[in-house]
């Protein structure tokens, strides 16, 4: 094997896009969702071929009204939902989850904040990080309208045309609220010397349960020896 594909090899383990087990939680089932479905792409995305029998669509408050006879069931709900006014949910049966942005925290800097662009396609290279550099990503996000099951983050990562990742992280089931919710992946470590420098190109998902859609990004970011001026 040649130093070359050690190196970008070595890359993906380090970077925080290594794939993490998903995390056994139990979620409310919702029959699949016909919009906003992410597209199959042909950069060798891996697609997950399990057929899951889900329950019928309801909204939040047929959701309470299910099942209310079983106390521990009840119960369950009541601490997912929270503090949510049911009056104020409506009677949507779609949840609505919207990503604000993306942060990059690492020890002794300011958090570098992303704002993610409404086309999914952000101009030039997103950010810049530090080889051999201890980071971690944030995820800001909202939902509305009703409760969004098992959403998931996905991400590829190319090198040179040359896929050096593919991973997924389950992030959970949240009821809708108007606080912002926060995600913190694991810190990771940048991978260091010249071959695991240069420019990366990444897509980015948010899908939940239903193979629902909420993001689909496309981006390019850089590994250099030292952070971006003004970063």
């Amino acid at each position: 094997m040649s130093l070359t594909v050690e190196a970008v090899s070595g890359c993906s383990k380090d970077m925080g896009f290594e794939e993490n087990k998903e995390q056994g939680k139990e979620s409310i089932k919702r029959s699949g969702s016909e919009s906003s479905l992410c597209e199959s792409e042909n950069e060798g995305d891996e697609v997950e071929d399990i057929k899951i029998e889900l329950g019928p669509q309801c909204t939040l408050k047929d959701q309470l009204e299910k099942d209310k006879d079983d106390e521990s069931l009840r119960k369950w709900k009541e601490q997912l939902l929270g503090n949510v006014d049911i009056n104020d949910v409506g009677e949507s049966l779609e949840p609505e989850v919207k990503i604000l942005s993306l942060s990059i925290l690492s020890p002794g800097r300011s958090d570098i904040v992303l704002a993610i662009p409404t086309d999914g396609k952000p101009k030039g290279t997103w950010f810049t990080l530090k080889e051999g550099s201890r980071y971690s990503l944030r995820f800001s996000f909202q939902v509305k309208h009703n409760i969004v099951s098992g959403l998931k983050y996905t991400n590829n990562v190319w090198k040179t045309g040359v896929k050096v990742d593919n991973a997924k992280q389950m992030l959970g089931t949240f009821s809708p609220q108007q606080e912002t919710y926060t995600y913190d992946m694991p810190e990771e470590t940048t991978p260091s010397g010249y071959f695991a420098r240069g420019s990366y190109s990444a897509k980015t998902k948010f899908v939940d349960d239903d193979n629902k859609c909420y993001l689909e990004i496309s981006y390019t970011f850089d590994i250099r020896k030292d952070w971006a001026s003004g970063e």
